[in-house]
């Protein structure tokens, strides 16, 4: 292959950074390698289906990116929750603690479910954060300025607030988390992902020291899908000329499939094509990505080559995004 088709490759592999490990997702296989306690590597591999089968909702230009991004939430918070599982040794599990009685009741009467009890309230309560923090907050905050001032046509000064907030929240949270040790190690696990990822988009052989050499940023980043949505979001909400705050939050959310749509083709884009255009447009995505990635370690990224290598097709065709 020439250093011309290594450059023009782009690979329709994706993937996200787990518990002290990384997740990769092909067109027909998907893979989960995690670095044990013990130090060595673990990798689960199950069957995908990413390619040319693909019902066609999940290929309708628009329509694709919502539930293609369900589905990526979905896989990533079962993934992720495996991980976790995975980081518990047998002598933590043997460890005998008191328990209150209300411990002791749902214990008994959840055994082993109760950790994906826990696991799933944790995660509906995080959606009910989100919605609080980027639907509901700044269009509140907003509505309390605008609604008394004397402006004629608030509408897109509105809609451009809200965004305005939407983001810093979005900056301030992911800045924040990355000041936890734990967290810091999955955005550097994030790195080692984007990094192999580039790797083999370049036709470079999957070793540590090649992957070293490649980028930590790539424009389709989840953390750039995530940025794009809120611009999207701005120019969708203009459109709207709802002030009350609660009907303007309800409306919010249910534009939220074509805010998801849109920013999923542009991301498509972004991902295949290198022009000037598409460059300028992903680079404040890219930044963001300084905050949610971080140089990995040799043995980060030797997690992300085994979580790679099982979704690799044996015909690259298979593998164009």
């Amino acid at each position: 292959m020439s250093k011309n088709q290594k450059e023009q490759h782009r690979s329709k592999i994706g993937g996200q950074a787990l518990i002290e490990g990384v997740m990769m997702k092909g067109a027909d296989t998907g893979a989960m390698a995690c670095r044990l306690p013990d130090g060595s590597i673990d990798v689960e591999t199950w069957e995908e289906n990413n390619g040319k089968n693909m019902p066609w909702y999940r290929k309708c230009p628009l329509v694709r990116g919502s539930f293609n991004f369900v589905i990526s939430m979905k896989d990533g918070y079962r993934c992720l929750m495996k991980s976790a599982e995975k980081q518990v040794t047998d002598d933590e599990e043997e460890e005998e603690e008191e328990l209150s009685k209300f411990e002791q009741w749902l214990n008994d009467k959840l055994g082993e479910k109760l950790f994906g009890v826990i696991m799933g309230i944790a995660m509906v309560v995080g959606v009910a954060l989100s919605l609080v923090l980027f639907m509901f907050l700044p269009k509140f905050l907003v509505g309390l300025l605008i609604d008394h001032t004397p402006v004629p046509d608030a509408n897109m000064l509105r809609s451009f607030l809200e965004g305005i907030i939407k983001i810093a929240v979005f900056l301030f949270y992911m800045a924040l988390t990355g000041c936890m040790k734990d967290i810091r190690r999955t955005y550097e696990y994030h790195g080692a992902e984007h990094k192999t990822i580039a790797c083999h988009e370049a036709g470079d052989e999957l070793t540590v020291e090649n992957v070293k050499k490649h980028s930590r940023f790539h424009p389709r980043c989840g953390t750039s899908f995530i940025f794009i949505t809120l611009i999207v979001s701005i120019l969708v909400m203009c459109i709207v000329p709802i002030r009350i705050v609660w009907l303007r939050t309800i409306v919010s959310i249910a534009l939220l499939p074509l805010t998801v749509g849109i920013s999923y083709e542009f991301i498509r884009i972004a991902g295949r094509s290198n022009n000037w255009l598409t460059r300028a447009l992903s680079w404040p995505g890219l930044q963001i990505q300084r905050i949610t990635t971080r140089e990995p370690d040799a043995s980060q990224i030797e997690c992300a080559i085994a979580a790679m290598k099982p979704c690799i097709p044996k015909d690259l065709a298979d593998d164009v995004w």
